[in-house]
């Protein structure tokens, strides 16, 4: 079987390392120092160094379904998401956390799917109950499921793991430090827009 994306692979190699080969060399010699920990969804559909124009060694990226952030929990055995927060604010110390969902999120529409008893789902149905509150927020503005109410839950989920961030330690102390500033971003992938969220006047306003 061939190796998916095997001429991509060589033509990286062979023709774009070489024009960045001196920046691989001093990352490797003086260690990463992101600016900002990235935190998004693993749709497949978001290209965080393109949608923001970042360099290499510019984001720390963490990326999983519906990009949530679990609240802290330090009896948890193991957790991807919270090891790498806690590795970019207090290894790293990145200046900047940009939480950035979007458009025609499949998690997000999946809170008002049944996604039946199955074991081969059984951590995704667990995953989402983090935006259990979002859910149910969102039903209480729009009750009929469609895009409006999905729009809606989008946008809600952003911000509730901007609330859930702030469990966090670390990412609390450096925030009340004015060491670390959060942000909230909405990309809509069907128009290449970016919308940050306003802590002051609780909105997404467009960059």
């Amino acid at each position: 079987m061939k190796v998916p994306f095997f001429e991509g692979i060589k033509a990286f190699k062979e023709l774009k390392f070489p024009k960045y080969r001196d920046k691989f060399l001093e990352l490797v010699e003086k260690g990463q120092s992101p600016k900002a920990l990235f935190i998004t969804c693993s749709d497949s559909r978001i290209h965080p160094d393109e949608i923001t124009g970042a360099d290499i060694g510019d984001l720390f990226i963490v990326r999983n379904i519906g990009n949530m952030v679990p609240p802290f929990k330090p009896d948890d055995d193991y957790h991807g998401t919270a090891a790498a927060i806690e590795y970019a604010v207090s290894v790293l110390n990145v200046p900047h956390i940009i939480v950035c969902g979007h458009s025609y999120c499949g998690a997000c529409e999946s809170l008002y799917r049944d996604l039946g008893e199955s074991e081969e789902l059984i951590h995704v149905r667990r995953w989402l109950e983090i935006d259990r509150e979002v859910r149910e927020i969102a039903l209480k503005q729009i009750p009929e499921p469609g895009r409006d109410l999905f729009e809606l839950t989008e946008r809600l989920n952003i911000i509730k793991q901007l609330e859930n961030l702030l469990t966090y330690p670390a990412v609390r102390r450096r925030v009340e430090e004015e060491d670390l500033t959060l942000h909230g971003w909405y990309y809509r992938i069907d128009k290449g827009e970016i919308e940050y969220y306003d802590f002051e006047k609780n909105e997404f306003l467009p960059i």
